[in-house]
């Protein structure tokens, strides 16, 4: 959701990107190395070259679990940052690390909302600050299955799509010309071209919802 990350910031909203692992170990590149991409990667999606915020949780990376301790710490960041919207991956993925992330951010924007407990302190914030509950809960596409999004609704990105690209040609390591991933640049390009197509879009991105939007007037809705 890289365009749409870069939409938001554009538009003056406060977008904070919470890592959950440093992507580390990996078949190539080191923490050293994936640090400083996902920093550079954050300029690429921030306006006018102000990175767009990045904090880093530090669990596991291949061994993340649905935990307590995992669930307060991103309930801690929750607080801190005063979320009032919280963007996760499709609950319906082959990835353990993927939906093990999405079971915990769920569960965290309860626990975020519970009195009467302190919540950890992300790293660069003070303290993690006084209950809240985020309004919404939308879900990106990212899977590692064989399967086509029917999104709930699609996000016009056509104006950012170069900023996504710079995003992920960032991650060299990951997607560098001497790397078996070469191709993954283009073929996001080509499937955020075929979803941005159900909008009448040159780009889009497709995310889901479980809880109703509302409307109250077709005014919000291209005609």
């Amino acid at each position: 959701m890289g365009g749409t990350v870069a939409a938001l910031a554009a538009q003056g909203h406060d977008v904070l990107l919470l890592d959950m692992t440093d992507g580390c170990p990996t078949p190539r590149g080191d923490r050293t190395t994936r640090l400083r991409e996902a920093a550079a990667a954050a300029a690429a999606l921030g306006p006018a070259g102000e990175p767009v915020k990045r904090v880093l949780l530090d669990l596991p990376n291949r061994a993340v679990q649905h935990t307590i301790e995992a669930r307060h710490k991103t309930a801690g960041v929750i607080r801190a940052h005063r979320a009032q919207v919280l963007f996760m991956p499709h609950p319906v993925d082959a990835h353990p690390d993927h939906t093990a992330v999405t079971r915990i951010a769920e569960d965290a924007r309860f626990d975020a909302k519970l009195t009467k407990i302190e919540m950890p302190a992300p790293p660069g914030y003070g303290p993690a600050g006084p209950p809240i509950y985020p309004r919404w809960v939308f879900y990106y596409f990212c899977s590692h299955l064989r399967r086509l999004p029917e999104p709930h609704f699609v996000f016009d990105t056509s104006a950012h799509a170069a900023s996504k690209r710079r995003a992920l040609e960032a991650y060299e390591s990951q997607f560098g010309a001497a790397t078996h991933n070469a191709g993954v640049i283009e073929w996001v390009a080509q499937r955020d071209a075929a979803i941005g197509s159900l909008i009448g879009a040159a780009s889009g991105e497709a995310f889901w919802t479980k809880e109703p939007l509302g409307l109250s007037s077709l005014a919000a809705l291209p005609l």
